[in-house]
């Protein structure tokens, strides 16, 4: 019964079949609050780069990664708010505000919907490794810049001004442009994530780093009169529920909200209209592309540290069904998230209940540690930033790919990563992909070819003189058609027999076939046999509803070149007898 569902929530029904009990599901309690406590930092982190108060990031861990976890294909997938997306949804919230960027997720989570339905799961797999990890590197270029401001505590009013009368050309300006309180908290924050694993402890990294920067930032702050010295999430963010006001994240759960009622970028209720709906197609379509690649190929590092298969029809349908609720919470994009994946697997986690668990461990730290997460420092959360930009650049597999790939997979990589960085992400993989299409079939030409066989061979096959035999191997498509068919635009008049050995033909689309076609037209005007060899069933069917047929005595198929080379020797001594018989009528 359980089999004939829809794919859909796959993961977990998997998992109840293969029986779950309290073994089970403390393991998952643990990685659930193992990976909860590392996503609640980034959340809020990746939410602030986003361009929206950190409550909407911390919304996004605890419903989206709840129900994607339920609803996906993939066990160990944690799904969230993702450094992948900043670069795209940035511009939205700036262009179109808060209400504007959830309508954008509502329709992109539509998009993965009807890609999960149409089983498109196997997506990742027609997207070139080099403009993955060209565009990944490039937005860790792009997120690493758009945190230097937080992360050196810059005075951008001032950097805007000195930009426009050309003073920022003066490396001395910058100095008086630096906050040096907060660069020492970002460089302190940094350090002790970076270093603070040797230690072994059961703190992670990023939590010891950002428990560092807030006792620094506090005791800079103390005493300070009107304007906080270091800014925080507290200092930055207010917040308004029911009338009630405060500084930094409310201390409540998500709520239902109309995304359509949320402000726009002029502050006001969002106006939802036809025009902005197609305006918001292209940003909901990049996302939804760029959600599908990020959560199906987390799924597939998933497999190969677990030896697990996930469902990627059904990871689609769950990663939609997730965009198109979150929305309605007020949380922005999601998707899953690898290195929170990688952190699930680590934990020990063994089910999708680990990923609810983790939503959970993120909604009670909304409820009951609200006051105390708006003390973290902006500087802090930066340095957190920088730590995942970094490790989502893969700058040793960057290197090494330019060092050891071809040229043109190189030049792939080096161009997707150029146009995500000055460009947009959008620009990159469709260019990126493009190039690489076109690499591949530059490649595939290269393996198609014809040539006539050697006096040799035709000596062993015992053929008469009039007789030739072309070799045609490799896939025939549009780019190699005409080429392949070349040589029998040189064929000698002389020929009366044409035998084309296809054996090492894997495929024909209708480019090849009509240029086949016209190419085999004349000899048949002129009375010349042509003899197929060796074509598979599937592509002979091809030919035949194309309109090409055998025809007794001028069109044959036959499996074998020997097979071909007797046909040829007894139409050879039929002409002869032919010939025989005009010449003896003639005497």
């Amino acid at each position: 019964m359980l089999r004939s569902l829809p794919p859909v929530a796959t993961a977990l029904r998997d998992t109840w079949r293969e029986g779950y009990g309290w073994k089970e599901f403390r393991q998952d309690a643990v990685a659930g609050a193992t990976v909860g406590t590392v996503a609640i930092p980034l959340s809020m982190a990746l939410a602030i780069a986003t361009g929206v108060a950190p409550q909407h990031g911390l919304y996004t861990a605890i419903v989206a990664g709840a129900i994607i976890s339920i609803l996906g294909g993939a066990r160990f997938n944690i799904s969230g708010p993702t450094a992948a997306f900043v670069v795209i949804l940035l511009p939205i919230v700036q262009q179109y505000g808060l209400g504007g960027l959830l309508l954008a997720t509502l329709m992109a989570g539509l998009i993965l919907v009807a890609m999960g339905v149409a089983k498109l799961g196997r997506l990742i797999e027609f997207v070139p490794y080099p403009v993955i990890l060209g565009f990944t590197a490039g937005i860790a270029v792009v997120i690493a810049g758009l945190q230097l401001p937080d992360f050196a505590g810059l005075n951008t009013t001032a950097l805007s001004a000195a930009r426009a009368d050309g003073g920022w050309l003066n490396p001395s300006a910058w100095l008086g442009l630096i906050g040096f309180r907060e660069l020492f908290i970002g460089v302190v924050t940094l350090l002790v994530i970076i270093y603070w694993p040797r230690l072994r402890t059961p703190l992670p990294g990023p939590w010891a780093g950002l428990l560092v920067g807030s006792a620094m930032a506090w005791y800079f702050n103390l005493g300070a009169e009107g304007a906080p010295i270091i800014d925080t999430i507290a200092s930055r963010f207010q917040w308004e529920v029911d009338g009630v006001q405060g500084q930094g994240i409310p201390p409540v759960p998500p709520s239902w909200v109309l995304p359509w009622n949320l402000p726009g970028p002029d502050g006001q209720p969002l106006q939802v209209n036809f025009a902005l709906i197609q305006a918001l197609m292209g940003p909901a379509l990049a996302i939804a592309m760029l959600g599908a690649i990020e959560s199906l190929l987390c799924a597939v590092v998933a497999d190969g540290l677990t030896r697990t298969r996930h469902d990627p029809n059904a990871e689609l349908i769950g990663q939609g069904v997730g965009n198109l609720v979150v929305p309605f919470f007020g949380g922005i994009t999601a998707t899953a998230a690898l290195a929170r994946t990688a952190t699930n697997i680590r934990a020990g986690a063994r089910t999708p209940i680990a990923g609810v668990i983790h939503a959970g461990v993120v909604l009670l730290a909304v409820v009951a540690l609200a006051p105390w997460l708006g003390y973290l420092p902006m500087a802090s959360l930066a340095a957190v930033l920088f730590v995942v930009a970094w490790n989502m650049s893969e700058a040793r597999r960057f290197v090494h790919l330019v060092r050891s790939a071809p040229v043109a997979d190189v030049a792939v990589l080096l161009v997707c990563f150029t146009l995500t960085v000055v460009f947009d992400m959008v620009l990159a993989v469709g260019v990126g992909i493009g190039l690489a299409a076109a690499l591949f079939v530059r490649r595939m030409a290269l393996l198609s070819q014809s040539e006539p066989r050697s006096a040799e061979e035709l000596a062993e096959l015992q053929l008469p003189e009039n007789v030739i035999v072309l070799d045609i191997n490799g896939p025939l498509f549009f780019a190699v058609a005409n080429k392949a068919m070349g040589a029998l635009r040189q064929v000698d008049p002389k020929v009366r027999t044409i035998i084309l050995d296809m054996q090492g033909v894997v495929s024909l689309d209708a480019t090849a076939i009509t240029t086949l076609q016209s190419a085999i037209e004349p000899f048949q005007k002129r009375q010349v046999r042509i003899i197929l060899v060796g074509l598979t069933p599937h592509l002979w069917l091809k030919l035949r509803r194309a309109g090409m047929r055998r025809v007794r005595g001028r069109l044959a198929y036959c499996r074998t070149v020997q097979q071909a080379a007797a046909f040829a020797r007894r139409w050879h001594e039929q002409d002869q007898a032919a010939k025989a018989g005009v010449a003896a009528e003639q005497a």
